[in-house]
């Protein structure tokens, strides 16, 4: 299989480094190049194939979502930031994953493998993927399967989840970016930082609050616009 070939464009030294080693530990990724500014990887897209690009967003002259609205084709997006209240334009701008500064290496790793198993258009794999419709998550020492179908919401307990379906509850040591990354992008919307929704469970919402299979769950300040386009 061909490596993810990969670009960063970050203004931050510390963040650049740590973005680099992160990368050198995967074996599938393959960094072609830095940069300090969105303006100086302009002519190297047009020039190179380049299928996966980790942006920050606060960048000099040109700002990193001021940059991705310049591209027609652009590689797979990864945003990193200290900023969540600008995740809503990432995902408008189909952005692969968001990863909020300081980021752990699993939780790269988690982004990375979306970019490896989601984006078909974009990298083809050599093995083909199913589709899968359940998440398999370590609930009291077991892997316990789930039905997307089936998750009503999701609630952040400190380190911890308390994932809401039809059926039962489940706790699980994971936290809501964790979780937040396995689930389809397409089924499931974060609306507050400590909640995920999923959009098919809403019954009706307002500017504050969502009704879904009977509870009721806050919207949070930075996420009042995420169901605009429902």
């Amino acid at each position: 299989m061909s490596n993810i070939k990969c670009i960063i464009i970050e203004d931050e030294p510390l963040a650049v480094k740590v973005l680099s080693d992160y990368i050198r530990q995967i074996p599938f990724l393959e960094l072609r190049s830095v940069f300090k500014d969105a303006i100086l990887a302009i002519d190297y897209l047009r020039q190179n194939a380049i299928d996966l690009m980790f942006l920050d967003i606060h960048l000099p002259t040109l700002k990193g979502m001021d940059f991705l609205k310049t591209l027609t084709n652009p590689p797979a997006v990864i945003i990193t930031t200290a900023y969540h209240q600008y995740a809503v334009e990432g995902f408008a701008l189909n952005v692969t994953d968001y990863l909020l500064k300081p980021y752990e290496f699993e939780r790269f790793l988690i982004a990375v493998n979306k970019v490896k198993a989601g984006n078909p258009d974009r990298y083809k794999q050599a093995e083909s993927q199913e589709v899968k419709d359940f998440i398999f998550l370590n609930v009291q020492k077991k892997k316990v399967r789930i039905l997307f179908s089936e998750i009503v919401y999701i609630e952040s307990q400190r380190e911890y989840i308390r994932i809401v379906t039809t059926k039962k509850e489940y706790i699980s040591k994971m936290s809501t970016h964790e979780i937040e990354a396995l689930l389809p992008v397409t089924l499931f919307k974060r609306i507050h930082r400590s909640f995920i929704v999923s959009i098919s469970k809403i019954d009706s919402y307002t500017a504050e609050m969502v009704d879904v299979n009977g509870s009721t769950i806050p919207i949070g300040r930075g996420y009042r616009d995420i169901l605009e386009n429902l």
